[in-house]
């Protein structure tokens, strides 16, 4: 875990837990992380994931409504 400015801890996981939690593959990931839409960091070699960002990526994703049949 990582301390930012705000005083705020961020959850930082390796690039694979990342995808895990995200429910999804290491293509849409660095799809994701190209459009800014979750956050990841170098960490040496290491590419970490923000979960903070991957559950406001959720967040925004529009919910499906149900069709009248």
């Amino acid at each position: 875990m990582v301390d930012n400015d705000s005083n705020k801890r961020r959850r930082l996981v390796e690039f694979k837990d990342g995808c895990r939690y995200g429910k999804f593959g290491k293509t849409k990931a660095y799809e994701l992380i190209a459009h800014e839409r979750i956050r990841a960091y170098k960490m040496g070699g290491k590419t970490m994931i923000d979960l903070d960002s991957v559950d406001e990526y959720h967040a925004s994703l529009p919910r499906l409504e149900a069709r009248a049949s």
